[in-house]
């Protein structure tokens, strides 16, 4: 496989691994130079992708199962969106790029990728907070496990969600429905909580207030029978007035959903806040 271009400044250094990079036979196509980063708001930004059929991890493990992938079909096809990324001590190496970062994107795939797999000069994603860095504002370990692994729901059905039921239970043993996936989520035990739980038992969760949600907490309406009751996970704020939030959810119809929610924010909402204990805080 090509090097990339010799302006760029990553060290040259021994390959660690390039298995679940690149699919076998494929080779990683030279890149233009990178246009300029489209910086957001909470830190995001916008990144050019390079080569082909890069894979997109479950969790920071570079060995953890796929969720997608980027450049499918053609070289730097993908841009990718990132909110925070994680220094996993383990060096990724293709051609001179060298890196042991891997970032957490949000789109076009919500899950984590080499930075490897990212067309700019350093090793690691300028103007991202690395988790772990004081005032970073990313999710501790347990709250991005309980993230990651919501993620997970998003294409485990062959690459597609998780579809939505009351009664089947998943593969890994959880019920497929709003409270069975927060319980997943959550690590508890199979196959899964239900909705009045996850709000009642202090032994799981307790009630916080809307304005004090943070990444892995829960938003659950537990009033009402099994068809108005409903339980979803929050992953941030869209906007610093807190008018919308970006949430995890397990709903009737698309099934395993990752998109903007209201649920809790208007005066007299049956939703409340809810932290689970787990997280020690």
């Amino acid at each position: 496989m090509p090097n990339r271009p010799t302006r760029r400044l990553r060290r040259i250094l021994p390959a660690l691994t390039l298995a679940c990079l690149t699919a076998p036979g494929l080779t990683l196509a030279a890149h233009a130079a990178p246009p300029a980063y489209a910086h957001q708001a909470r830190a995001e930004a916008s990144f050019p992708t390079w080569g082909t059929r890069w894979i997109v991890h479950a969790t920071s493990d570079i060995s953890s199962p796929s969720v997608g992938m980027i450049n499918r079909n053609a070289a730097g096809e993908d841009r990718v969106t990132a909110d925070y990324q994680v220094d996993t001590g383990r060096r990724v190496c293709e051609g001179s790029a060298c890196s042991t970062f891997m970032a957490h994107i949000t789109s076009p795939v919500t899950g984590f990728l080499t930075v490897v797999a990212v067309d700019i000069p350093e090793d690691r994603l300028p103007g991202v907070p690395v988790q772990g860095d004081p005032g970073g504002g990313t999710p501790s370990g347990t709250r991005q496990r309980t993230l990651e692994r919501a993620a997970t729901w998003l294409t485990a059905n062959g690459g597609r969600p998780v579809p939505y039921s009351q009664n089947a239970h998943w593969s890994d043993g959880y019920r497929q429905d709003c409270s069975g996936y927060v319980s997943m989520a959550l690590g508890l035990r199979t196959p899964g909580e239900t909705t009045v739980g996850l709000a009642g038992n202090r032994g799981i969760t307790r009630p916080i207030g809307m304005g004090e949600l943070q990444p892995g907490d829960l938003v659950i309406d537990a009033i009402g029978n099994s068809n108005t009751r409903h339980a979803v996970i929050f992953e941030r704020w869209n906007d610093a007035a807190h008018t919308s939030y970006l949430a995890y959810e397990q709903r009737s119809g698309p099934g395993t959903s990752h998109r903007t929610l209201t649920y809790g924010l208007n005066a007299g909402s049956e939703y409340k806040a809810y932290r689970p204990v787990q997280y020690g805080d």
